[in-house]
């Protein structure tokens, strides 16, 4: 991917200029690498920034937190979506007023001028192939496989499991069950895992689609000492911990620095009249297992 070198009129004052990161929440690890790109690059060219998220994963609640960034007069606002429909009110409003959009990691459905994230349906691909090849490794030719998420549902999650069944379905080997879902929350997910778990006592192997939800797969493993093939979604230190015990295979990882590091870059393109980069940007995937990092795309 290649893009053209910024031209900024010297005559432009960047600190003038406000650019928001609107995220999903200001707790999980991929939040917070979110704001780290998008911030290391603001300090380096100077401009205005400024990090928000909704208190809890409530869409109304980020709806408030985009109306209240286009109030404080943002020139632009790069957002992780949290529903793909109905944050696109307040996307639309923002656009009708001047703001303009670039997203992150999950879009919604109103144009925005980039989309910098994960070809997810990919990811979700390259996680049931790991899966296939682990159980066919142990001897494992037939069994279910579930596949845990949370609410609220979002489309870069549907599309790792659209990827991760297509994959599985393909085989033909494998029996797959319908995804569990529960509030995004670890301890949440942790106990709708195992209640799945104990609902099919012969599951072969589990796949987690995010953060949360595959450190709570991963507590549930660990309490209920159970021979299943669990891969996970994101990166963070717990999960890499579960890696290490063998409690989890692997996990794919996205490149959230990059994302906003880029977005930014994108955000300022934008506002001073250059050239943006192509519609979707792919900022890649990686697998992490015991054995180190490998980097796929």
């Amino acid at each position: 991917m290649s893009m053209r070198k910024l031209q900024i009129d010297p005559d432009t004052n960047l600190g003038e200029l406000l650019v928001y990161l609107i995220t999903l929440d200001k707790v999980e690890v991929f939040s917070n690498q979110l704001n780290t790109g998008a911030s290391d690059m603001a300090k380096l060219t100077g401009i205005n920034y400024i990090w928000d998220a909704p208190a809890a994963r409530v869409v109304e609640e980020q709806i408030s937190v985009i109306r209240q960034a286009v109030a404080n007069g943002a020139d632009l606002i790069m957002l992780q979506a949290l529903d793909t429909i109905n944050v696109s009110v307040a996307v639309e409003e923002a656009k009708a007023s001047g703001t303009k959009i670039i997203y992150v990691d999950a879009p919604a459905v109103e144009e925005a001028i980039v989309i910098l994230a994960t070809d997810n349906y990919s990811a979700g691909q390259m996680a049931g192939e790991l899966m296939i090849n682990q159980l066919e490794s142990e001897g494992i030719l037939s069994g279910p496989i579930g596949v845990i998420d949370g609410i609220p549902e979002m489309t870069t999650r549907l599309n790792r499991q659209f990827g991760f069944r297509d994959i599985i379905v393909r085989d033909g080997k494998y029996q797959l069950l319908p995804t569990r879902y529960a509030q995004g929350n670890p301890v949440d997910i942790q106990n709708s895992t195992e209640a799945f778990i104990n609902e099919n006592p012969d599951l072969a192997g589990l796949f987690a689609t995010y953060e949360g939800a595959t450190i709570g797969m991963g507590y549930a493993l660990m309490d209920m000492n159970k021979p299943i093939i669990g891969i996970g979604f994101d990166i963070a230190d717990v999960i890499r911990d579960m890696i290490n015990n063998d409690v989890l295979i692997a996990t794919l990882v996205q490149n959230p620095y990059t994302m906003t590091w880029l977005g930014m870059a994108q955000a300022i393109a934008a506002l001073t009249g250059n050239e943006t980069g192509p519609r979707f940007i792919n900022t890649g995937i990686s697998m992490v297992t015991k054995y180190g990092r490998n980097v796929i795309t």
